[in-house]
């Protein structure tokens, strides 16, 4: 067991869990609590990714006979209660981590690998809860993919990865480094795209999106970059009472991935 946090094991995982760029160079990422080690160990191909998982001390006197087995999948390390609290991320720590090897996706699985395309093309968002929000909305209403800017907050940041709750094993993602020019390419593809603007030509259930269809959604604070916005086909609005002047981005997101959900599903 290990008691100190002078560990060198230890001092990895605190790099990890802080810095996005061990974790690029790396090429993993974090996962903590049991229920979403439940979804790693529930899938094969994701079990087959696990490169390491930590346990705290208490954890393993309270599960017990449930981890029979576990060496057995992947390597296992047993820490002291007061070193796991050292490298969790939450304030109350349950007691499980894992160090997990990364997939990569492609843009066949973005555009749903034979599926009507429903993409989300996040502009330069920067709040891990919205970013969680959305990945897990866009499992929920059947969204194929999600693309992003390359300033996007880190998919792989310990709390997106939290507030996902398992959503980021499913939906295929991708970073691009020009986003008007993937842009481009989903239209190529025949893709209509759609900006969330508040300068919208009409309201976002005015439009058609049982064909293939993308969402552009901006910055929680500045909203869809103008470089962005007029790669759209369209700019849609959300229509607004009183004197709310714009929607939380995942809320906005939500709205627009369920209504793409909504027409597909009614024919």
């Amino acid at each position: 067991m290990i008691t100190s946090t002078s560990n060198a094991q230890v001092k990895e995982l605190s790099r990890l869990k802080k810095k996005s760029r061990a974790r690029d160079q790396e090429g993993v990422f974090l996962v903590e609590g049991p229920r979403m080690a439940e979804e790693l160990f529930g899938d094969a191909d994701w079990r087959g990714r696990i490169k390491k998982v930590y346990l705290s001390e208490g954890y393993v006197q309270k599960a017990g006979a449930k981890l029979s087995g576990l060496d057995a999948v992947c390597r296992v390390e047993i820490l002291s209660d007061a070193v796991f609290s050292h490298v969790s991320d939450t304030k109350t720590p349950q007691g499980i981590l894992a160090i997990v090897r990364r997939r990569e996706h492609c843009m066949e699985e973005i555009l749903g690998r034979g599926r009507s395309p429903h993409v989300m093309i996040l502009d330069n968002l920067q709040d891990p809860g919205n970013m969680g929000t959305i990945f897990r909305t866009a499992e929920a209403a059947g969204a194929t993919g999600i693309l992003l800017s390359r300033d996007c907050v880190d998919v792989y940041n310990p709390k997106v990865i939290r507030s996902t709750m398992g959503a980021v094993f499913r939906v295929p993602f991708l970073y691009v480094e020009d986003l008007p020019l993937a842009v481009s390419s989903l239209k190529e593809k025949g893709l209509r795209v759609y900006a969330a603007h508040l300068e919208g030509e009409r309201f976002y259930d005015e439009a058609d999106y049982r064909g293939g269809t993308a969402f552009l959604i901006g910055n929680e604070g500045n909203g869809l970059r103008e470089e962005a916005a007029r790669c759209a086909d369209c700019r849609i609005k959300i229509p607004m009472e009183g004197r709310a002047e714009s929607l939380n981005a995942a809320v906005a997101a939500a709205l627009l991935m369920y209504e793409t959900c909504r027409q597909r599903r009614n024919g």
